[in-house]
């Protein structure tokens, strides 16, 4: 820190500092913080050592009226309030692109959006320049940001596939249908036929998937579709204990049940437990995620890994690109079955 000339007070170190501890130009300073170019090596590493003695910080207010970057993105949710905090995938994939855009000093704006009226105002806010791109969370089918965002040339990129034919969204997602084609063969494997589903939302992408995955395979295997093992669920643990009292209800012999959130199915195990049925002797429960709530069930879920690592990271590099100048880019990636007590 600098002593001021008025009372002694401290005032933040200034570009002129810099510029005077490394022995440059203000110029030379000013070319280092925006990428270095047109700057020698030596400049170069004079200049950063002058930044670690001084202290400085870059004026991000100051540098956005020049460049016209916010140098911040926003990470948008477009599910309730209550939602954000039940489920622990959004908080995971919210803390692995903190940490990605860490390394390119980019804070991260959390943006929560579950009503039109929210979904309009945080449109409005990001179309007027207040963040340099968005990484959309959960959008259901029908819903129109991600549409609005890419026409008004806001970078964006989706977790999860479009759902809409022929978008033109980024998107990073892991193979949702592979994945449950992987569970429903693992609980096959095990002589389980009657195989019930309390599917995701079928207005994601991951919902639809995830029910195609589970259809395929047991039509591989000569099983006939029973209606009446497919029940529909919303990823929350309450709907999960609903979906599998009705499976209960509707096919009392049913003996596995591939359940397409590990939320949902520490639900399913709540109903299981209360029907008297045990848990994998009587009906094996299979989840999808991996999350905190895979292992703190009872028994502990078997499930599908999703890489949430690698998704945040993958999510980050391509809206970076994105911001400087690359088309659109669709990134899939692999699932993993995770055996535990549950099968």
């Amino acid at each position: 820190m600098t002593m001021s000339n008025t009372g002694g007070r401290r005032r933040p170190p200034t570009i002129h500092d810099v510029a005077r501890e490394a022995g440059v130009s203000r110029g030379t300073v000013s070319r280092v913080l925006n990428g270095g170019h047109y700057v020698s090596p030596a400049a170069a590493e004079a200049v950063n050592a002058a930044i670690r003695k001084t202290g400085y910080v870059v004026n991000r207010h100051a540098r956005s009226l020049i460049t016209g970057r916010s140098d911040s993105v926003g990470f948008l949710l477009t599910e309730p309030q209550e939602r954000f905090f039940e489920d622990p995938n959004f908080n995971v994939l919210l803390s692995g692109c903190t940490q990605a855009l860490a390394a390119h000093d980019m804070p991260l704006l959390l943006m929560l959006a579950g009503t039109k009226d929210e979904r309009r105002r945080i449109t409005r806010y990001i179309t007027a320049g207040h963040v340099d791109g968005v990484l959309l969370v959960s959008s259901h089918s029908g819903d129109p940001v991600a549409e609005e965002l890419r026409k008004a040339g806001v970078p964006l990129v989706q977790c999860g596939k479009p759902m809409g034919p022929g978008s033109k969204v980024s998107y990073v997602a892991a193979d949702d249908r592979d994945g449950a084609r992987d569970m429903v063969r693992h609980l096959l494997s095990l002589g389980r036929r009657r195989i019930g589903m309390v599917t995701g939302p079928l207005d994601l992408p991951g919902g639809v998937d995830r029910l195609a995955g589970y259809k395929e395979v047991l039509g591989e295997a000569g099983i006939d579709i029973d209606d009446r093992l497919v029940v529909s669920g919303d990823y929350s643990r309450a709907s999960g204990e609903a979906g599998a009292e009705r499976l209960l209800a509707q096919a009392p012999d049913m003996d596995a049940v591939f359940v397409a959130s590990d939320l949902m199915a520490q639900g399913a195990l709540t109903a299981l437990a209360r029907a008297g049925r045990r848990v994998p002797q009587d009906v094996a429960v299979g989840g999808f995620d991996d999350s905190v709530a895979a292992v703190e069930a009872t028994p502990a879920l078997t499930t599908i890994r999703q890489p949430y690592d690698r998704i945040s990271a993958e999510m980050v590099r391509v809206l970076l690109a994105q911001i400087g100048g690359e088309d659109a880019a669709a990134v899939i990636l692999p699932t993993e079955l995770v055996k535990r007590d549950s099968t």
